[in-house]
This record gives structure tokens, C-alpha cells and sequence, in this order.
């Protein structure tokens, strides 16, 4: 594509007019995904506690050691380096010693960490349909189950952006935003750290009860929902990574590396992989098997398996036909490629577009639009929230059913109401830089299908994975591979770029 031609054109010229080293600033995060077979019901419940099938043997994979080399190329990030190699930016770091990850050179040799030869656990713990806050999720009351536990969840509360609310709430609110099931969330809860059954865990367990670190990539995680968010993020990310197939290694704190088994579903393999994190490989291998998270789960919610929808998204699937998500005869800018639906686990099921405001008297970056986002189909507003518009497309109400299309950033100001009918075109709020994270007013537009993140584009995913081109008003979208937040609109031979800016002519689209 044209813009791939630039850059490397950019820096050829570069190394013509200096001696120095071309520089790659790192401008992406990482992408997930990929799955072979979907989960089956395997058991049933008789009582509370689990049928145990024979575990597998516990494997212990090789240490941490060198492995081959690759050799930076123009476009290249340490992450995006990273993830097709099965690695954590952190290991590539440590073998490498290197000081800077914002920074790497075209031609420089990076240490990737040798291959793993032993597979993990073959366990199942859960399907695809209770990792995913897919159909029957909605059926499940959080608070009436919160209220019947004797544990700390009953009287926990956390602060969530200022407001204060209770252990149920905060439950509710994370499976929402990042589509995962609550009852996989509560018994993580209790697995980790006892909070539906003990009173009053101790400060540790209260403060962290997901083990998330107390800062992560810069971001603290101390309490309640940042455990939460943290947990359900890398819940999708090891999900819609196994689905992608960008995700084929599990790698622990103390150096072993495995595969994961080949047969596993991806929700399986969402849940081995958050459980990987920040663990060692023999108390990972006990909590995949049938008598760790597993039986926490079927104690407290049955058998995961017995009433799975297989599959979420059926192959072959069809997106409904959309319009632009904003008015006919405007002409707004194209801001950002795929990137993640919420979070950057989930699918990079986003992009975003920021509206022809007259910058010249706003005194901010951040303002509420003058302009309105509308619908790009037929359906019901199922939700609103903080910044947030849910469009249902099936007319139930209920977003964990059929298309969903998720809109970010709609300011409180004449924002739609919930249970609205509308129309194709039909006006759902202003853009502004209400809810999630914006440095500048724009809409953030997502879709899902049975709850399920469906990638805006992905290049490189396997032909089993069901997923649905992005087409917005005969405009389709491409990403570029690995690079979050960049690549293109296609129409007819036309062409737009994801740029940030208002003052290039490649990012403005129009019906």
C-alpha cells in the first residue's frame, strides 16, 4: 500500500543523508488471537462438587535460553516483535538488554528466546460462551448472587473514575465494557483470593485479589476494578489471540515456556493464559487442571459446559449492511485504525473518526462536537453509559445477542435514551472525549456479535476464524498487521488513511 511505500522510501532517503541509524518509534501495542475447535459439554453436574477426570500429566517446559535471531526491519515494533514470537516485551528486554523500548534500529539483531518443544495442560475449564458475555450472560442476576455470598464481595466497594460503588457493581461494569462473562469474573474472584467466602481477607488479597501487579505498563492496579480490568483484558486478549492466531506459547516467571495444546478452545486458552501471568509453570499447571479454577467454578455455578452456544460466531457470518456513522453531506476524518474494541485485548475490533469541528474557537483539544454521530443501521439503543451508545441490531435489548455495535466518547449532552428505536441515519449524541481514554473528541466505533469482539480487519487470521469484513457505506476496512491504530479505508480503487490529523486530504471520508 501507499502508505507502507512511504515509509520505507522515507527511510531509505534518511540513510542516504545520514550516517546514523534509522529510528523506529514504537506507535503500536500488541494484537491478539486464533482457535481450532470449540468447546463440548463434557460434563454434568450430580453435585457440588466436580466430576474430576483424569488430569494431565504435569509438564515442565525448558528455561528461558536464547533462541534464533531476527533482524529489525522498517515498520517493526519491540512489541509487535515480541507477540509473533510467543514472548512478552519483558523477556525480549531481559535478553536483550535493552534500556529504551520505545526506540529500535532497522538492521538491529534481536535475541528471541528459544522455541518451546512441550505442550501445557489439555484441560478444558470453560467454553467460548462463558469467557464471552455471550447469550444467557444477561440472565444472570450479579446482584442477587453478590447478596447470597458471606464473603468480602458483600460489603466491598471501589472507586471507579470518582464515583463509589459496591463489589456487585463493579462486576457488572467490567463485564460490560470488556464483554466478559461475571460469573467467570466472581470465580476468579474466589478462586485468587477467597473474596465470595472469606469476610475479611487480608490487605493483600484485598487490595490485589487478582494478582494483577501493582503497576502494570505504568498503571497502577491496586483495588477492585483495576484488578478487574486487568484480568478481563488479558481474559480477551489470550482468547481473541488463540482465535487469530497470533498466540501460540505460554511463558512463566520463572523462565519455562509451553505450547498450548492444539485441541483447547479458545475460551480455555483465554483463561490459561491470564493465569499464566505473573505465575510460575507447576502452580499454573495446578490451577488449569480439574481441581483448580475449574472446580471453584462448578461449585459456585454448575457445569460451564452444559448449556454452551456453539459456535458464538458462525463461519461465513455477514456484517448487516452499514452507513457512516455520521450525517449524509459531512465529511469527517478517518483518526484511527483497528485497535481494540475496549482495551487492547479485545480483537482490535475499533476505529474511530473525529468530526469537521472549527477548531479556531475551541480552547481545547477535548470539547463537546458540534456535530452529531448517527446510526449506521436499523436497531435499539440497548445501553448508555459514561461515553457510551449501544446499538442493538437484532431489536431485543439485549447486547450479548446478535450484532451489537458499540459507540465511545458520546457526551451526556443530548445523548440518546436507552430503549430508543432508531433508524439509519438517526442522531445518537455529540462526540467528545467523555468515557474511556481521549486526548481529543472524536467517536470510537466497535462492533460484536453474541458478545463476541469482531476484528475490524484482520490480515493475517486463519480461515477458521468467523469474522465479518468492516464495511462502512461500501468503505472496507484494512489494517496493517501488528500496527494498532494505523491502516486504511477502501472504496471503488479510493483510498483513506488513518491519520491523526485534520490537515491532510488522505484521511477525510463522506458519503
Amino acid at each position: 500500500m501507499r502508505r507502507i511505500w512511504l515509509i520505507l522510501s522515507a527511510l531509505a532517503l534518511t540513510a542516504c543523508l545520514q550516517s546514523a541509524p534509522n529510528v523506529i518509534y514504537i506507535t503500536a501495542t500488541p494484537e491478539p488471537s486464533s482457535t481450532p475447535r470449540l468447546a463440548q459439554a463434557t460434563f454434568t453436574p450430580s453435585s457440588t462438587s466436580a466430576p474430576a477426570p483424569i488430569p494431565d500429566p504435569t509438564r515442565v517446559g525448558s528455561p528461558l535460553a536464547a533462541g534464533e535471531i531476527y533482524t529489525v526491519r522498517p515498520g517493526d515494533t519491540l512489541t509487535g516483535i515480541a507477540l509473533s514470537a510467543g514472548t512478552t516485551l519483558e523477556t525480549l528486554l531481559r535478553l536483550n538488554s535493552i534500556a529504551n523500548p520505545d526506540m529500535l534500529f532497522v538492521g538491529q539483531q534481536i535475541i528471541l528466546p528459544a522455541q518451546p518443544t512441550q505442550e501445557g495442560s489439555r484441560f478444558r475449564i470453560i467454553p467460548d460462551s462463558r469467557l464471552v458475555r455471550a447469550p444467557g450472560s444477561a440472565q444472570f442476576d450479579i446482584d442477587r448472587f453478590v447478596g447470597s455470598q458471606i464473603g468480602y464481595i458483600r460489603v466491598a466497594f471501589d472507586n471507579v473514575n470518582g464515583a463509589i460503588l459496591p463489589g456487585a457493581a463493579v462486576v457488572r461494569r467490567v463485564s460490560l465494557e470488556y464483554s466478559v462473562d461475571p460469573r467467570l469474573l466472581l470465580a476468579l474472584l474466589e478462586f485468587k483470593a477467597g473474596w465470595l467466602t472469606t469476610i475479611l481477607p487480608n490487605e493483600q488479597r484485598r487490595n490485589f485479589p487478582l494478582g494483577a501487579p501493582a503497576t502494570a505498563s505504568g498503571i497502577e492496579r491496586k483495588g477492585l476494578y483495576r484488578q478487574l480490568i486487568w484480568a478481563a483484558d488479558n481474559l480477551n486478549r489470550g482468547y481473541y489471540g488463540w482465535k487469530q492466531g497470533t498466540l501460540s506459547r505460554l511463558e512463566f516467571t520463572d523462565g519455562t515456556r509451553l505450547l498450548i495444546a492444539r485441541d483447547l478452545n479458545a475460551g480455555t486458552v483465554g483463561v490459561q493464559f491470564m493465569l499464566a501471568l505473573n505465575n510460575d509453570a507447576v502452580s499454573w499447571q495446578s490451577q488449569v487442571s480439574a481441581e483448580g479454577l475449574y472446580q471453584t467454578y462448578f461449585q459456585l455455578f454448575g457445569d460451564p459446559f452444559l448449556d454452551a452456544t456453539e459456535p458464538l460466531v458462525p463461519l461465513g457470518i455477514q456484517q448487516p449492511t452499514f452507513g457512516l456513522p455520521f450525517a449524509q453531506g459531512e465529511t469527517w476524518f478517518f483518526t484511527g485504525g483497528a485497535h481494540g474494541g475496549w482495551g487492547s485485548g479485545s480483537a482490535w475490533a475499533a476505529i474511530d473518526f473525529a468530526p469537521p469541528d472549527e477548531l479556531s474557537n475551541k480552547t481545547s483539544s477535548c470539547y463537546v462536537s458540534d456535530y452529531f454521530a448517527t446510526a449506521v443501521a436499523p436497531g435499539i439503543i440497548a445501553r448508555t453509559d459514561e461515553g457510551i451508545v449501544i446499538l442493538d441490531l437484532d431489536g431485543d435489548g439485549d447486547e450479548s445477542t446478535g450484532w451489537s455495535v458499540l459507540y465511545l466518547h458520546i457526551a451526556a449532552q443530548d445523548r440518546i435514551a436507552p430503549g430508543t428505536q432508531v433508524n439509519l441515519g438517526d442522531r445518537i449524541g455529540r462526540p467528545s472525549c467523555e468515557g474511556g481514554f481521549s486526548n481529543g473528541t472524536h467517536i470510537h466505533i466497535a462492533r460484536r456479535y453474541n458478545g463476541e469482539w469482531i476484528p475490524a480487519s484482520c490480515p493475517n487470521c486463519p480461515s477458521d476464524y468467523a469474522r465479518a469484513d468492516f464495511v462502512l457505506n461500501g468503505w472496507t476496512v484494512v489494517a496493517l498487521p501488528n500496527q494498532e491504530y494505523q491502516g486504511f479505508l477502501v472504496k471503488d480503487g479510493a483510498e483513506r488513511i488513518a491519520e491523526q490529523f485534520r490537515g491532510v486530504l488522505e484521511n477525510r471520508v463522506s458519503w
